[in-house]
């Protein structure tokens, strides 16, 4: 018994050992700061105090488990733990592998629970355990060339091929300056993603408009414009026809513009977020009545805004009622937050110090660059969108798979930093924007509460980003007639869902009722096969107008076609 007590104290002193090291690596790593930079904002790794009947419980079960495996001997069969870094039977064939991933499991388990078992805060908590997380996904066996029993029995089916292979996909990621997740050199845009049919009618410094050709015969009098996200290009929303929300829209008798936002460089290093509500969300929502012959008219468009392309449409409209002005008929909100009470794993990185760094650094001008922000939302999964590509591109010498969506993912945009330091502070931060007269944008005190519009809300799931209460939250936000509707998947698979594939499900609550919680909105919702987008599509034709004839030309006076979409803006790289 006094050996297991001096054990565990040892293990303990170790486990603060490791806390130290993967706290500063992982904390630091995240937030994409050099390591010169990295000891002011980051947080002080916590001492550690642990619940001793927490701890004794920890212990107690580690030594179980150990004992068990130890009474396996070659009967270790890592690929029936569920974890498909393991899944393969070359694991359980190799003694040495197998015991291995076996013994890495068990510990990974160990110390998840020895941080549970630590009294803190829950922030406090939460980073601890994203720090735990990310050391223990990089020191996975599997990520190790001398325990990958997988990439071994490879390199020997191939003669060594597959090593002289990964040798090479790791000398083209560092020439092109990040892991490769899928092959980049199958998509070129503008000829096999992004293709709908469509031109420029208008551009400005921030964003070019594009508008799409109709596909019917008949459109309805209201035009439909698309918001999407300025840390992403646009066509996620048009990656193949068939996946494609923009073609889907206009197959749907919708005229169909889309913001194309322009990739910053140091000419726009010193733009606000005001410049882009002002000079871009509102200026497209004007272009786009405009073109529709129903300048200045209220409802004249119905508008969409995905992720922080909603938080930016739902501004600009705040902004707008504060002037008296109500261009929007109907607005759908795709995976957004306006309440920033519950931001998921991103809170572990917003606190004072960092955001008065981030200030400090780029507040009055300059970049966040593209491949931080990339770097950043990938090891939110590293499991999945990190090792996963080293174990297969570096190891195995695999070349990746073509994927539309990885091959969007991996083309990166930079955010001028006054932008993101005002978006920093104010939404993560202090989560101003449902305060009422808490903030000023474009000399307007917002009031989400002036925006009696019709709101279509969607939310995922299993989204990492938005999580599905905050998704949710929106609801008790906005005074308007409401509808809210949960898809499967995440962030981007579950807005990505077109009606054909017939994948995944959706939730509805047939009573309409919008309780103050997401749970218990869900206690009364009902499951549906197959897309959303067939639901939506139905709420917004209803807030469309009367069908017209589609127009025989793109724009209209002084806009007038300036080149096929999709435009140039979408092709520069960060």
């Amino acid at each position: 018994m006094k050996d297991q007590e001096n054990l565990w104290a040892h293990a303990a002193d170790h486990f603060q050992s490791l806390v130290s090291d993967s706290w500063t690596k992982a904390l630091s790593g995240f937030q994409n700061l050099t390591p010169a930079a990295a000891s002011g904002p980051l947080p002080t790794p916590p001492k550690l105090n642990f619940a001793p009947e927490k701890l004794q419980e920890v212990q107690q079960h580690y030594m179980k488990e150990v004992a068990e495996l130890l009474s396996q001997g070659a009967l270790v069969h890592p690929s029936a733990s569920g974890d498909k870094r393991f899944s393969s039977e070359a694991w359980d064939s190799n003694p040495v592998a197998a015991f291995t991933a076996a013994l890495y499991l068990l510990n990974s388990r160990a110390l998840l629970a020895m941080t549970d078992a630590v009294e803190l805060d829950a922030k406090t908590r939460n980073r601890l355990r994203f720090a735990v997380e990310q050391g223990l996904a990089a020191a996975a066996p599997s990520n190790f060339l001398a325990f990958n029993a997988e990439a071994q029995k490879k390199a020997i089916e191939t003669k060594g091929e597959s090593i002289a292979k990964g040798m090479q996909n790791l000398l083209h990621d560092v020439r092109q300056g990040h892991v490769s997740m899928t092959d980049e050199s199958l998509f070129t845009v503008g000829k096999n993603v992004a293709t709908t049919e469509g031109a420029v009618v208008f551009e400005n410094e921030f964003f070019q408009l594009l508008e799409y050709k109709p596909l019917t015969d008949k459109v309805f009098e209201k035009p439909f414009l698309l918001i999407p996200p300025c840390i992403n290009k646009f066509y996620i929303l048009d990656l193949q026809p068939e996946n494609s929300l923009i073609r889907y829209a206009v197959s749907q008798g919708h005229r169909t513009f889309v913001v194309s936002w322009r990739n910053p460089d140091e000419s726009m290093a010193t733009k606000t977020w005001d410049d882009y509500i002002e000079q871009a969300v509102i200026k497209a929502i004007a272009v786009t009545g405009e073109i529709a012959g129903k300048a200045g008219v209220d409802g004249a468009i119905n508008a969409l805004g995905f992720c922080v392309g909603g938080t930016m449409l739902t501004t600009a409209l705040a902004v707008l009622a504060a002037r008296g002005e109500k261009p929007v008929a109907s607005a759908t909100l795709l995976t957004t937050l306006l309440d920033f009470t519950d931001t998921g794993i991103l809170d572990v990185f917003i606190d004072e110090a960092f955001v008065q760094f981030r200030e400090k650094e780029m507040g009055q001008g300059g970049l966040m660059k593209g491949q931080d922000l990339a770097s950043t939302f990938s090891f939110l999964r590293p499991n999945d969108l990190v090792w996963n590509y080293v174990v297969g591109n570096y190891l195995k010498g695999e070349t990746p798979p073509a994927f539309d969506l990885l091959y969007w993912n991996s083309d990166a945009t930079n955010l001028p930093g006054p932008y993101y330091a005002w978006y920093l502070r104010n939404t993560y931060l202090e989560n101003k924007l449902i305060k009422p007269g808490a903030t000023t944008v474009c000399g307007e005190s917002i009031d989400f509460g002036l925006l009696d519009l019709p709101v279509y809300i969607y939310g995922s799931r299993e989204d990492h980003i938005v999580p599905i209460n905050a998704a949710y939250a929106s609801t008790q936000v906005l005074p308007g007639k409401k509808r809210f509707v949960m898809g499967a998947s995440g962030h981007i698979a579950g807005v990505i869902n077109p009606p054909a594939k017939n994948k995944r499900s959706h939730w509805i609550r047939a009573d309409g009722k919008l309780p103050k919680t997401h749970a218990a909105w869900l206690q009364g919702a009902t499951e549906h096969p197959g897309s959303w987008w067939t639901d939506w599509a139905q709420w917004l034709k209803s807030h469309a107008g009367k069908p017209i004839a589609a127009p025989k030309k793109y724009g209209r006076g002084k806009y007038q076609e300036k080149m096929p979409a999709p435009g140039n803006y979408v092709l520069a790289k960060a």
